[in-house]
Order: structure tokens, then C-alpha cells, then sequence
């Protein structure tokens, strides 16, 4: 079991046995502790400032292991180093985009996205509103896997465990993902269906009038039916209800449908990335007849280009795979 700190309850009921003059062995069997810890946390957080009143304090002591831990986080150490990456956050960098670049640079500062994480929801990030440059912009850090799965009957041969092994090596192409960029009530029911081509990253936008599954599918079926049968294999969806019609696309034209678990779209992360960064970046906030079709590589691609395994990734031409099936 790995090494843990003590807490401030355990700091508490460490100074209230202390307090009542009791042994050190018989303090680390009552919190569970071993000995030693207990003897090295009195030793690093004893009040010795001024010496009528040395002796060991919770609050104090927990205030002296936050300041430690701080001194040995890499961006509070590191001046250089936090305003490079303050500065490519007010980019409109992502984590995973700044700490690729350090390490495809070979620079001798690197770190990981998730330290870059921790900076920014932490009290120097939350006073300089670094949530504010990422993508979701949320002031708080959601946990990834907060929320019970609920959602849609969906069969579980279409679970996206289930998928074939090959749609996630990207190393073929016609395996897509799927969703839709919802608009404000203002604009009515009409919405866009993004579709993505998992190995070329190709975007292309359908229009809808509304959400009812038999519509959306039936205009996905008619974008992707264009294309030959290798170009058009498999199509992985959230659970939303306005995709219950997949089996179309399976009788129709031959594409199989698989459905992420419930309540984790991540698992489809490069499309709901180009939703957000549609959003963001291409205007897409506006009505759907607004919408031009030369937007979605300009908006996307420029600021994907880091993203993708932290490295940048050279786009294939999409239409120059598929003339050579």
C-alpha cells in the first residue's frame, strides 16, 4: 500500500492523544499507523517559532504540509516554466497540446497535461481564472466517472465493447463517430449531425430539421451511403435517443452501429473535440442555414494539429484513400 500523509482529522486526533500524554507506539496502533510516521509527522510540523509554546498543533501542522507540498509542485517552482504555459492556455491551447509540444521539442522542462490540470484548478490557477482558456471552461474539475450509468436499451452487441479492435488502432479507414451540435432554443428544433472519419479525421456536417431518429439517420445513411462500402464500415454513437433508428444504416447500407456506455461520450472523444472546438472557434452558435461548408477544416484543423498524441500529426487526404480502394 502506498504511503499517505496524514490528514487533518488524523492531525486532530494525533494532537488530542498527545495532549493526553500518550505513548507514540500506542497512538500509531490507534490511528492505524505505523510508528515511524507518527514520529516523522511530529518531527516536520512541531511549532518551534517561538519556544514557550513549542509543541505540535493541527492547524499548523497541516498548514506546514500544504506549504511543502507547494515548494515541490513544478509549476509553483518553476517561474519559466508557468508562464509558458499561462501563456499558451490564453492561446487557447489545451493541456494535452502544451505538454506534447515540450516533449516533441526535447525541451528539458517537460510535464505531464495532468500536472497542467492540477495547476489550473488549483488556488494560483483559480486566482488567475485559468479555467476560463480551457475548453469546457468549468470552474470546477468534474470527476470522469461521477455519474451512474443510465441511458437507452441498447443491445449489447452494440456495446461499444463489442466494436471491432481494428476501429481503435485508426489504422483503416471507414470507421466513423458520430453526434449532434445542438443550438439554442431561439433557432427551433433544427440541429447538425457532425460525423467524423476516425483515421483521416475527416468532418463533415449534415443538417437537421429536428431530432427525431428517423430523420438523423436517414441523412447520416445518405452522407455516408456515397461512399464505397470500405469507406463506410462502422459508426459509434452516444446513447441518445435521436440515434435508436441505427439499424437503417445496417440494413441499408451495410454500417455498423455501436453505442458508448452510459453517460461517458468520451469514449467517442474525437468528435465531441470537434464539437467543442466548432463551438469555440467556427461561430457555431448561430442558426444552422448560417453554417458555410468550408468552416469545419479552418475551424478544426488548426487547432487540432497539436492534439493528437501530443505530436503534430500530418492530415491524410480522405478523398485520396478512398480513390484507391
Amino acid at each position: 500500500m502506498p504511503y499517505r500523509h496524514l490528514g487533518l482529522d488524523e492531525r486532530r486526533r494525533l494532537f488530542r492523544l498527545l495532549s493526553a500524554a500518550v505513548p507514540i507506539p500506542a497512538i500509531a496502533r490507534e490511528l492505524g499507523r505505523h510508528r515511524s510516521t507518527i514520529y516523522r509527522e511530529i518531527n516536520r510540523n512541531l511549532f518551534r517559532d517561538l519556544k514557550a509554546y513549542w509543541g505540535y498543533y493541527p492547524i499548523t501542522a497541516e498548514d506546514s504540509a500544504r506549504r511543502r507540498r507547494q515548494r515541490h509542485r513544478k509549476l509553483v517552482r518553476n517561474e519559466h516554466l508557468r508562464r509558458h504555459v499561462v501563456d499558451k492556455l490564453a492561446c487557447c491551447w489545451s493541456p494535452e497540446q502544451i505538454a506534447g509540444r515540450l516533449k516533441l521539442a526535447g525541451d528539458t522542462a517537460r510535464l505531464s497535461h495532468e500536472t497542467i490540470y492540477q495547476f489550473v484548478y488549483s488556488p494560483e490557477g483559480r486566482a488567475l481564472e485559468l479555467h476560463r482558456h480551457l475548453l469546457r471552461a468549468r470552474r470546477r474539475r468534474r470527476p470522469r466517472f461521477a455519474r451512474k450509468p443510465r441511458g437507452a436499451k441498447i443491445p449489447s452487441a452494440r456495446t461499444i465493447a463489442q466494436r471491432p479492435t481494428e476501429v481503435g488502432l485508426r489504422q483503416e479507414i471507414g470507421h466513423w463517430e458520430a453526434d449532434l451540435l445542438i443550438f439554442s432554443r431561439a433557432n427551433g428544433r433544427s440541429n447538425l449531425t457532425t460525423l467524423l472519419e476516425r483515421r483521416s479525421r475527416l468532418v463533415r456536417l449534415v443538417p437537421n430539421q429536428d431530432r427525431r431518429s428517423a430523420g438523423v439517420i436517414g441523412r447520416i445513411g445518405n452522407t455516408l451511403g456515397r461512399l464505397p462500402k470500405a469507406a463506410r464500415r462502422t459508426i459509434t454513437f452516444d446513447r441518445g435517443s435521436e440515434f435508436l433508428a441505427y439499424g437503417d444504416l445496417t440494413s441499408a447500407h451495410g454500417i455498423e452501429a455501436y453505442f458508448c456506455d452510459p453517460h461517458a461520450p468520451w469514449q467517442k472523444g474525437s468528435v465531441e473535440n470537434t464539437n467543442g472546438r466548432l463551438r469555440r472557434y467556427g461561430g457555431f452558435n448561430s442558426e444552422v442555414r448560417r453554417v458555410e461548408p468550408a468552416l469545419p477544416g479552418a475551424a478544426v484543423a488548426r487547432h487540432r494539429r497539436l492534439s493528437l498524441r501530443g505530436t503534430y500529426v500530418r492530415f491524410r487526404s480522405f478523398d485520396a484513400v478512398v480513390s484507391g480502394l
